[in-house]
């Protein structure tokens, strides 16, 4: 069985069609809390392609709807990729989340629909907090899954994610991942330790975590140790231990067919290609500008598995085949750091997410000292972005390229369908579950016109209520 997915190619200079730079430097209704730095901290689309998701320096998370004119296909109209730092603002935000602390990481749920508001969430963990389960309709806060120390206190995590299927909410911890399940909020959930004294495994904080998408059940987790391992999800057994990276690992990501692993680090100019079959050594390395950064740099695959792009500190947007490992082309879309890059889950389309820490410098401070007030989380650098680039800095943009359409085998590919709709992430029966389906919709004339049609009965929704919750929780003592 086969199934249509888009190609994009490459051969042309994609053209900027939408940006959204002033929220980030000085327009937007925060740019008084970190007015000479706010910058982003990656881009994440939408499973149905409907949305964006950003989080900033600020401590903010933004929703955008894509516009409706984005599903125009037609001849590439610029030459040269356009004036980024002279192109209108023409994308602005319709949701502003305040997190209150450093945002660590967030995730949509897997099996988003705009056309299904019981399933328009996404998942937050930040400094101090337990895991937030966000409405992405109405802003409002769905639940929390909340994970305790050994004094009792609650800890944050330090990355989430779903399961491919969104029935488990996963958190990142200290040699530790804390599994939940999404319909029931609360204190309750499974420990997968990582590492321990008579079980070595995976040490350090969980950085980062993947689900393969081929059902196999494989979970992959990268930590700041700079190793990264791929478990049972189902079991939480340890299969093997993946090692070689000079940095703490901050992405995993499996390849659209589940046989291969893609891990990058910070420090380290290279992203590992790993086959998860045969597993004694990298099959080949994809080098990118991020051997002097503490920073998340964000790459992604092409719809349809073929192509890798990730971002880099001199702003390229670098491409490669992943057939051979090689750099099939190069952009620049930024004048600084270029941290965030992901493809639009069926359209030729491409977001990205730039910017660094900057910090207001006397003419007789040493760049050296300054580098070292960098945080833990690496959530920036101290550089000097390119005043003579046609790029733009602390920005989020959105590109269109030119594409094909291809046959997949959906056996190679490892996604199921349903129809005509193409590869689905994970089926909409699971948000019947997700807490607090009734919450009011604000922004109702969201992106309806990225999904189609009659996808789900909006009337089948389950109605729950947050305020009589539907488990009973133990309250920490004291």
């Amino acid at each position: 069985m086969t199934t249509q997915l888009t190609e994009l190619l490459f051969d042309q200079i994609p053209e900027l069609i939408y940006k959204s730079q002033r929220e980030y430097s000085g327009g937007g209704p925060t740019a008084r809390t970190c007015p000479n730095s706010n910058f982003l901290k990656g881009v994440k689309w939408s499973p149905d392609g409907a949305c964006l998701l950003t989080a900033s320096e600020d401590n903010w998370l933004r929703v955008y709807d894509l516009p409706a004119e984005a599903l125009e296909q037609g001849p590439l109209e610029s030459a040269d990729g356009g004036d980024a730092a002279a192109a209108p603002d023409n994308l602005p935000a319709v949701l502003y989340l305040d997190e209150g602390e450093s945002i660590y990481d967030y995730a949509w749920y897997p099996g988003m629909l705009a056309s299904d508001p019981a399933s328009c969430v996404f998942a937050s963990t930040v400094r101090a907090h337990p895991l937030h389960l966000w409405d992405a309709v109405s802003g409002q806060l769905r639940a929390t899954y909340r994970a305790y120390d050994a004094v009792d206190e609650v800890t944050a995590a330090y990355s989430v994610a779903f399961s491919s299927d969104g029935t488990r909410l996963l958190g990142g911890y200290n040699k530790m991942i804390r599994i939940f399940d999404t319909s029931r909020p609360g204190r309750f959930y499974t420990e997968i330790v990582t590492h321990s004294k008579r079980s070595p495994g995976l040490q350090g904080i969980v950085s980062c975590m993947a689900s393969n998408e081929d059902g196999s059940g494989m979970l992959a987790a990268g930590a700041y140790s700079g190793d990264a391992a791929v478990l049972d999800e189902r079991t939480g057994e340890l299969l093997y231990v993946l090692q070689g990276q000079k940095g703490g690992i901050t992405q995993v990501q499996f390849s659209r067919d589940g046989n291969f692993l893609y891990t990058g680090a910070r420090r380290d100019p290279d992203i590992f290609c790993w086959d998860v079959r045969f597993t004694s050594d990298v099959v080949y390395r994809m080098q990118r500008q991020t051997a002097s950064t503490n920073q998340r740099i964000q790459f992604d695959i092409e719809p349809s598995g073929h192509h890798l792009a990730t971002g880099g500190t001199d702003g390229n947007l670098l491409v490669f085949d992943l057939r051979t490992g090689e750099p099939v082309a190069s952009h620049n879309a930024a004048a600084d750091t270029l941290n965030g890059v992901q493809f639009h889950p069926f359209l030729p389309l491409a977001a990205t997410a730039s910017g660094h820490r900057r910090f207001p410098l006397e003419p007789e401070t040493d760049s050296d000292s300054d580098a070292d007030m960098e945080g833990v989380e690496g959530n920036g650098e101290v550089q000097t972005s390119r005043e003579d680039s046609k790029a733009c800095s602390n920005a989020l943009l959105v590109w269109r390229f030119s594409a094909c359409t291809v046959e997949v085998q959906l056996e190679s590919y490892g996604a199921e369908t349903d129809g005509d709709r193409g590869p689905e992430v994970a089926s909409t029966a699971a948000a019947q579950e997700l807490p607090g389906a009734d919450l009011p919709a604000r922004h109702e004339n969201g992106p309806q016109h990225v999904v189609e049609a009659g996808l789900r009965d909006q009337s089948g929704v389950l109605e729950q209520d947050l305020q009589t919750p539907h488990v009973t929780e133990k309250e920490p003592n004291g």
